[in-house]
This record gives C-alpha cells, structure tokens and sequence, in this order.
C-alpha cells in the first residue's frame, strides 16, 4: 500500500513542503488541507502592490509545477484535531485521513483587539489582514478621502498605512510602542520610517492603547487611553497575530509558542521527545538555529517557509524511505532569515534577526550611506554581526549577507 503525507496548511509552506517531498524523490500520495478555499497563493503582496490595485487570486497565486500535479487540495475544510499515535489527522466534516508523514503547516492567524464597540467584522469596518479575502474586503473600503485608522505600527500597519496614503485616504497610525517599527528595526530606523510617513502626512499617536471603538452597529472612530478620540469610517486592527495550533491541542506537543522543533525541524512532545514523520513548517514552526544560538524561535520572515520545507521534503522523505534522521542530524539547518518592504518610495530589506541585537550604543549602527537617504545599519551582539538592514542601497546590503551569524558547516 503507498505511503501518504498529509500537509496540514495549503498556503506557501504546505506548497513548498509538498514541492520539496517530489524533489526528494517521496513518490507516495500526498493530501494537502486548507482551511481557505483557494489554492496556494502569495500573502506578502497583499499589504503592498497588490493592494493598491485589483486584489485577486490570479493576482497572487503560486504556479502549480507540473511535479505537484497529483496532490490532493482539500481546501475550504480545516484540520479539527490528530491522534499522534494512530496517526489520523480529522476534518471539520468528519473526513479521517490516516498518513505515515505529516507536517504541521497552519501558520497564523491575525489578532483582534478586545476593546469594546461594533462588532470584529468587515460590515461593522473593522479589518485585518492577512488572507486573500482580507484584501478583497479592505481594498473595497479604501477610497479618496476615506478616514483610516490604523491599529499596530509593524510592518503590515505600515504598508497599509502607505498604501492607504496613495489611494488618498486621510490616515491615522496609533500604536502602544514609542515609534513605528520599533521592534523590528530599532528606534533609528523605527523614526526615519515614521519620518518619511510624516511627510506624507500619516499622522501617528504613540504610546496609546484603543480602550473603545466608536459608533453603535458601525466603526465611527476609536478612543485612546490618552483620551484622545480619532475619527474613522475604516479600521485596520494590525496588532499581531496568533499560532494555529488548536486543532493539535490534544496532540500532547510543546505548543507554549507555535510547535516546538528539534533542528531536523520535528515535531516535540510536551515531555522533550521528537515525533519521528512529524514536522512543522513556516511560521508556526519554533526551531533553534545555530547560525545565532540554541534558542528556539518562531520566524515570521517570507523566506522561512521556503528554507523550512527545503528541509523537511528530503528529511521526511529520507524517514519514510527507512534511512532515519542521522544524516539530517548531522547536517545542521541555518537558514539566513530574510524579508522585505515597500513603503512609497522607499525600499527595505533585511538579513538575519535584528532583534537579537545587544543593547550597548554601538549595537545597531550605520555601515554605509545616511538615514535620512539611503542606509545600511548593522545589528551587532557581542562582537558578531546579527543582522542588517537597508533603506535602498540593495547590492551593499547583499554584500553583508556573508558575514551575519555564525557560519556552522
């Protein structure tokens, strides 16, 4: 009888995973569930250009190579539970699927404020953003002269923000940090950044909380912890997100953040032991990296599930084929973490974690270029190079890619 992975996720981890499973010479079935109805496609975009213009699924969607032909996409139905022992993921509908391989690909889901006021829904004006459909429903909203607030200074409150801007929205950017993107980047950055929203006349309110949404069936606007009362006819809540890993409650893995992994990026039950044909890809996956340090961390970066199904199609595949995970133990995973952003006119690009910078003045500092223009900043601990991040300037910070972290052979 033919050996069947079941890829729990159908967005670019469960594609890449499944992808890798065929170069890895997997030739079993394959079954790929999907909570969304669509097929695989690609989320960054959906904050930047694709938002500014038409939102579609053709827009974004991955090309299904011909090596993925015969997977089995049973979308629009979620993962309700597994039993790790008899090895059987449920549906939502009642569909039992028993596999010999699976692998954890759910990623996240986004956060909504508890604040009281109009309901959490896209009638009511409060949006997210992080699926397809997210997009469809923003994009709707985002007029001339419509008012937006946005909730969370990160990455995605900002490029909404900038998006906003150049559909000629009036925009407003309220966040409980000291400045925009201050976590990811630093406070120099972090203020460059809000800078240049500035002066294209985002207004930001710091170091505020939402403690109540306007209006009665409707957003009208939101009240600040400071008091402060800001106008809206759209809401965009981007304040973090949260791991889909309930469907593994049961399951008797380490879920205190995402789902733990070893460095062969399996599975950890709660007591410490791997889950030998368990794996777990993208961001949800919480895995140490030994090109920084032993620490297991979750990676929210656009390349990570790329780099995490490289590693589990031919370690899965090599577990299935009876060969064990020796030689993957021994070959230890290093993926350089990577993302990317458009804000207007200015492009962004980071290598390796600058959030493990230490906190000593010379820590974060300018490599090459200026702030105010085009900049490269290295994010340093203890001596080594951690991370570095460009404003522009692409082929410098390319040139830094080398020399972040450790180098383990």
């Amino acid at each position: 009888m033919p050996q069947r992975v079941v890829v729990v996720g159908a967005a670019m981890g469960g594609l890449r995973t499944v992808e890798s499973l065929r170069r890895a010479g997997f030739a079993g079935e394959i079954v790929a569930v999907g909570e969304e109805v669509h097929r695989p496609y690609n989320r960054p975009p959906l904050s930047k250009e694709v938002l500014s213009g038409e939102v579609s699924h053709d827009a974004v969607a991955f090309p299904l190579r011909a090596s993925v032909a015969d997977v089995q996409w049973r979308l629009g139905v979620p993962a309700e539970s597994v039993d790790l022992e008899s090895r059987v993921v449920r549906l939502a509908d009642s569909t039992e699927l028993g596999y010999d391989g699976l692998v954890i690909a759910t990623g996240l889901r986004s956060r909504r404020l508890a604040a009281p006021g109009p309901p959490a829904t896209v009638a009511a004006g409060r949006h997210v953003l992080r699926t397809l459909d997210d997009a469809i429903g923003l994009r709707a909203v985002l007029d001339e002269g419509v008012r937006v607030v946005v909730v969370g200074a990160g990455f995605i409150g900002c490029e909404v923000a900038a998006t906003a801007r150049g559909l000629g929205c009036e925009v407003a950017v309220t966040a409980a940090d000291a400045d925009a993107l201050v976590h990811p980047l630093g406070s120099m950055l972090g203020a460059e950044l809000r800078r240049r929203h500035e002066q294209r006349g985002v207004t930001f309110h710091l170091r505020a909380t939402v403690t109540r949404f306007l209006g009665a069936d409707r957003v009208a606007g939101v009240e600040l912890s400071t008091g402060e009362r800001l106008r809206a006819d759209v809401v965009v809540e981007a304040v973090g997100s949260h791991c889909n890993t309930e469907w593994l409650a049961a399951a008797g893995l380490d879920l205190s953040d995402g789902v733990f992994c070893d460095n062969t990026l399996r599975a950890v039950r709660a007591d410490g032991t791997p889950v030998d044909g368990v794996h777990a890809v993208g961001d949800v996956a919480r895995f140490p990296n030994p090109r920084f340090d032993e620490v297991a961390r979750r990676v929210e970066h656009w390349n990570m599930p790329t780099e995490t199904a490289r590693r589990v199609g031919p370690t899965l595949a090599a577990f299935l084929a009876g060969h064990g995970y020796q030689a993957a133990a021994e070959r230890l995973f290093a993926p350089l973490p990577a993302f990317w952003s458009d804000q207007y006119d200015t492009q962004l690009q980071s290598y390796g974690a600058p959030g493990l910078a230490g906190d000593a003045p010379d820590d974060v500092r300018v490599l090459d270029g200026d702030p105010h223009g085009e900049v490269v900043v290295g994010y340093h601990r203890d001596g080594d190079l951690v991370g570095v991040i460009g404003l522009g300037m692409a082929s410098k910070v390319n040139s830094y890619r080398p020399l972040i972290g450790r180098q383990p052979t």
